[in-house]
């Protein structure tokens, strides 16, 4: 293993401070992600600034009830916080499912928004990989891409995002807050994730020398009435094949509020826009469920072998709006 440096920082500004100095350092969480790549020789930093002890470990609910979530919060105090699973329960589900309870107790929430997007080939150094060494080609497109992506990809990247905590975010318009040299920011999340293009290393829209220090969803009464739901190859620990967050609000059998967003189909998680503009006013049925998600995935583009994932999210979408919406006429 290539020899590195490793710094605890004492504060944020310190944090920024030391990755200012040393451009090819990287910060550490929990390490859940960056340490695997590590080992595998895809991530050589010089140096890790250790950000696990900051004072960015809490989670209150605003004023206006909405809920701020700190970067060094775990996913096991996350998904365990009595008010994020009363008014937030996809969240918490998203959470659950994203990983085993070790993990979970060590993995940070900043982190996982900083998971690399990645395939096998990705960790693979003996083989060629646009987001490791741009230019230098895609060998998923012509081999293994059975759980790839089938919405917003490219010639150049056809990798999923991993996080199934980032997917519940998505759909209720989570803002990250960061901080850098020249002071704090703020990224919608619609913004924060970078489309593939023709540039899939460079994977978020954070300022160079940023750090995660905070996520803020706004306030949102129909997120109370929301569910996670993932399918994935085994029951334990392993990344989706296809996820979906949703919620709803039905009146008098009318769809008054919708979001929705997917998992595993995209290099980001896919907010699905266009199905909640064909399902709002509508009439909270299967058959509605069921155009609305054709609506939203007739610009999927599958490969030859994971073409079934346009038919799995589809029916993700009606099976988790149907339940929801009989939940709310009980």
């Amino acid at each position: 293993m290539r020899e590195f440096g490793y710094e605890r920082a004492v504060d944020v500004s310190a944090a920024v401070a030391l990755l200012g100095a040393a451009p090819e350092a990287r910060f550490l969480g929990g390490g859940t992600n960056l340490i695997d790549l590590m080992k595998s020789g895809v991530e050589r930093p010089a140096l890790l600034i250790d950000v696990r002890e900051l004072p960015l470990d809490g989670i209150e609910f605003t004023q206006d009830g909405g809920v701020r979530i700190g970067a060094t919060v775990t996913n096991s105090d996350l998904a365990a916080h009595p008010d994020v699973r009363r008014h937030y329960p996809a969240l918490a589900q998203a959470v659950l499912a994203g990983a085993s309870g070790q993990l979970r107790n060590m993995a940070t929430v900043g982190g996982n928004l900083l998971q690399r997007t990645r395939c096998g080939y990705f960790a693979d150094l003996s083989k060629p990989c646009n987001k490791r060494a741009p230019g230098s080609g895609c060998p998923a497109l012509a081999g293994e891409h059975h759980n790839h992506a089938i919405l917003g990809a490219s010639e150049h990247c056809v990798a999923t995002h991993p996080s199934d905590m980032a997917v519940a975010l998505a759909a209720f318009d989570a803002v990250i807050a960061y901080e850098t040299a020249d002071g704090p920011g703020e990224l919608p999340i619609a913004e924060f994730y970078s489309p593939v293009g023709d540039t899939p290393h460079i994977e978020t829209a954070l300022p160079p020398g940023a750090l995660i220090t905070g996520v803020t969803l706004p306030p949102a009464p129909v997120a109370a009435g929301s569910r996670y739901r993932k399918v994935r190859e085994r029951a334990s620990y392993a990344f989706a094949i296809g996820s979906i967050a949703a919620a709803l609000d039905v009146q008098d059998g009318v769809v008054r509020e919708v979001r929705l967003a997917f998992g595993a189909v995209a290099s980001r998680p896919w907010r699905a826009r266009t199905a909640e503009r064909a399902l709002i006013g509508g009439p909270a049925s299967a058959e509605a469920f069921a155009a609305a998600a054709d609506a939203e995935l007739e610009a999927a583009e599958a490969l030859p072998e994971n073409g079934y994932k346009v038919t799995l999210t589809r029916n993700l979408v009606v099976a988790v709006l149907t339940e929801l919406s009989e939940g709310a006429n009980r």
